[in-house]
């Protein structure tokens, strides 16, 4: 977990071990079963009932626990001005690297809190949607740099959550397809009203661009990094990529189908090393590595992506 030491060192941070952060959920009982959490885990993600009970459900009571707070701060607010209060949704960021296993945790706090009463309705949206179509990646000379911060619409992307956090019903978010690599023309997911969103994406933290003065993290509420030794990340890329060359990529409508009729196994993972060193490892520590101090809790995976500890901001 490059860095990490220098997080505890400047003492942002509460940095509670593995053990000392289960005993957090002695209290409550696993609202999921195997088949449900089997359905949520990501491919070549590891979870398990007992890692859910032991990490992630103490996450998702604290979460429910901001969720009801920030709620009752922004009714006594409204009351104060003598405003009327209109229940806005709790968001929550959730950031990394590709293949760290965003997607996994975010489905599962989205399980898990709609276990808690204070947050019935949660919605989940990442900002895969909000890249560039491939067609305008190329046009634009960037299509080697999908998932940099320049390969997304940041402007639609901040408009989507700014309506959200308004309380705006009915917004809708573009769909992408990972099967064709791109976005799905014409489709969209629409978000209404929540208790809480979650979005989640690689560079969801990232500082204003130049010429903005807002940031996509100026509308979170809680934010969440997940953090992994580098060496471990690319492992977990590599078994990644092949479990979709043997599954996904051999679908005649995948992008990446030609890697299974053109290429042997071992050529095709040749070219996954590439991906990882040309596009991946680097926008890893150009982007979004440096936005690791953002944010309000730091998951940190250890081998097997069992979370190790836990850094959580100083209230």
């Amino acid at each position: 977990m490059s860095g990490a030491h220098g997080l505890e060192s400047l003492s942002p941070y509460l940095a509670i071990d593995r053990e000392d952060w289960a005993e957090l959920a002695n209290s409550s009982a696993l609202p999921l079963s195997e088949i449900e959490i089997d359905n949520i885990r990501g491919l070549g993600d590891f979870l398990d009932l007992k890692e859910v009970q032991e990490v992630y459900l103490p996450l998702s009571q604290l979460l429910s626990i901001y969720a009801s707070k920030t709620q009752e701060l922004h009714q006594d607010t409204s009351n104060f001005f003598g405003e009327r209060a209109a229940r806005t949704p709790f968001i929550i960021g959730v950031a990394g690297s590709v293949a760290v296993g965003k997607s996994t945790v975010s489905r599962l706090l989205r399980e898990l809190l709609q276990r808690w009463d204070e947050t019935k309705h949660v919605e989940l949206v990442t900002t895969d949607g909000f890249l560039y179509p491939n067609a305008e990646l190329e046009r634009r000379g960037i299509m080697h740099r999908k998932g940099f911060p320049e390969s997304y619409d940041r402007k639609r992307l901040l408009q989507f959550v700014s309506e959200i956090k308004s309380g705006k019903t009915g917004v809708s978010a573009p769909v992408y397809s990972h099967l064709s690599y791109d976005i799905v023309p014409g489709e969209v997911e629409e978000v209404t009203t929540p208790d809480v969103l979650i979005l989640e994406g690689l560079n969801v933290l990232q500082p204003p661009s130049i010429g903005q003065e807002l940031a996509l993290s100026d509308f979170f509420d809680f934010t969440i990094f997940i953090d992994a030794e580098i060496a471990n990340i690319e492992t977990w890329y590599l078994n990644r990529f092949e479990k979709l060359w043997e599954s996904a990529f051999t679908n005649p409508k995948s992008y990446f189908h030609q890697l299974t009729t053109e290429l042997t196994k071992d050529q095709a993972m040749d070219r996954a090393r590439g991906f990882w060193k040309d596009i991946n490892l680097p926008n890893l520590r150009e982007n979004i590595e440096p936005t690791r101090s953002r944010a309000t809790l730091v998951m940190q995976k250890g081998e097997n992506h069992r979370v190790e500890k836990v850094l959580i901001r100083k209230v």
